[in-house]
């Protein structure tokens, strides 16, 4: 079966990529999942518009990678959340939470897709969060994780 990936699939590939694929991994795992879509002539073009969207947040090489973790590198990220008593959270941080706070800190706009979290993070305090820039540059920035008032 060949398919277009919409989305990242790990050991398949990125979107935009046309790929083969067993029948039954594609019908009952990745279409219904939304990874993918049934490739057609009119979906060739599609994936165009996912390449050059992929591009434009993609970070394109050796050398911008190494800047953006420069930035990263100088950047004080600080979160507030409500937590209860002993700065246990309501709920946990998400990436999206984190890319958010990094980008009103003054960084660089990141992927919450490439963040890796420690673990779950459920209480106020310093965390340490890498950031996958380039298969070959991982940034590692401090997020302080305060109580709200």
């Amino acid at each position: 079966m060949k398919i277009i990936l919409t989305q990242e699939v790990s050991g398949l590939g990125t979107p935009g990529d046309i790929v083969e694929v067993k029948n039954g991994y594609g019908r009952n795992y990745l279409l219904p999942q939304g990874f993918a879509i049934q490739w057609t002539k009119g979906a060739e073009k599609q994936v165009a518009v996912i390449k050059r969207a992929r591009d434009a947040r993609e970070i394109r090489d050796l050398g911008q990678a190494n800047e953006v973790k420069a930035q990263l590198s100088g950047l004080k990220v600080t979160l507030t959340a409500r937590s209860g008593n002993g700065g246990r959270l309501f709920g946990s941080i998400t990436p999206a939470e984190i890319v958010d706070a990094v980008k009103t800190a003054g960084g660089p706009v990141l992927d919450r897709r490439r963040l890796e979290l420690p673990g779950h993070i459920k209480t106020t305090g310093a965390y340490n969060v890498q950031v996958k820039l380039h298969p070959e540059v991982t940034a590692t920035f401090p997020v302080n994780v305060v109580a709200a008032k």
